[in-house]
């Protein structure tokens, strides 16, 4: 029996489209925003998809965020070839592979320095990545979730070696790579059928079990305290920050994920938080889209979102895969 059978709340039988339509929803509805600060849109709120706004992109329009999440996922669809992934990475940027409509609008300052190693002879993958401290954005972390399902029935040491080779294409430094392996961990709760609350739970313990005897730098393992305590649901708002530091993206999609009763409270929580918006909403819209399935996010927003039909066939495909 495929593993999304298993899952304890009724959903569809589809991680694929749950995440990848998950991810691309969450991304589009805050493109139009991008940059915006919280205060800005206190005042007005995203409620549903808009166009234009910062990149003057028409409504239903996602960006890097969903793009990179793709390309990993068509490779996936193949086999684990990192070489492979690197060079459709570079496909989206200079030749509009995977794009809304046609051609790149977004990208991050890492991001495109690894791209430009990943085009250089003979350079290793794993090692185009920025591995200085000032190269912890989020841009690793937004487009990691495809490899969930690789990586799902794996030994846990080797779960940690592919969110790492994964992440250092593009972010190497340590907490890019611990944010994305603990981003991994919460999701294969959720595809497994956890609660949020339960995934949490889940991921603290195996945290905690991964961590003893490692020799990692302590400062380094204290900047996941807060997301790695049994209280942080309860952080106030006030202390969630949307920008693209690599930390607060993680914590906040699964702050969002843990105070919100449904996709599109998830996501638009997550979107309004300000700063960078496109990139909290796909963070956050993927593990929303892995709890609530595909078919809990509106039909109002799927109907304007780009390429629909292309995100479905890809996503497909992945849940075909990895049945």
């Amino acid at each position: 029996m495929p593993f999304w059978k298993k899952k304890k709340t009724s959903k569809p039988k589809s991680p694929g489209r749950d995440m990848l339509l998950g991810i691309s929803v969450g991304d589009a509805l805050g493109v139009p925003v991008e940059f915006k600060s919280r205060t800005e849109l206190e005042v007005f709120p995203v409620k549903g998809m808009t166009g234009y706004g910062s990149h003057n992109q028409p409504p239903g329009t996602w960006s890097d965020d969903s793009s990179m999440a793709f390309c990993l996922a068509e490779e996936l669809c193949k086999d684990y070839d990192l070489h492979a992934i690197g060079q459709s990475f570079r496909q989206w940027y200079f030749q509009g592979h995977w794009t809304a409509h046609g051609s790149a609008f977004d990208i991050g300052n890492t991001t495109y320095d690894a791209l430009e190693r990943l085009g250089i002879q003979g350079m290793s993958p794993e090692l185009a990545g920025g591995f200085s401290e000032f190269d912890n954005g989020n841009g690793s972390l937004m487009r990691i979730l495809p490899l969930a399902l690789y990586t799902i029935n794996l030994p846990i040491e080797e779960r940690f070696a592919r969110a790492k080779e994964v992440s250092s294409m593009t972010h190497a430094h340590f907490r890019s790579v611990m944010s994305c392996f603990l981003y991994l961990e919460f999701a294969h709760e959720l595809i497994k059928g956890a609660s949020p609350k339960e995934a949490h739970l889940a991921l603290i313990k195996t945290a905690k079990g991964f961590f003893q005897g490692k020799d990692y730098d302590y400062k380094e393992l204290g900047c996941f305290d807060r997301v790695l305590d049994g209280q942080f649901a309860k952080a106030s708002k006030s202390s969630i920050r949307g920008s693209g530091y690599v930390i607060h993206s993680l914590e906040s999609s699964i702050w969002c994920l843990l105070n919100s009763a449904h996709y599109e409270e998830a996501v638009l929580k997550a979107v309004n938080l300000g700063e960078d918006t496109d990139t909290t909403g796909a963070i956050t819209g993927g593990l929303a889209g892995l709890f609530y399935g595909y078919e809990s996010i509106p039909e109002a927003w799927l109907g304007e979102l780009a390429r629909k039909n292309d995100i479905i066939g890809l996503a497909d495909k992945l849940s075909e895969k990895y049945a």
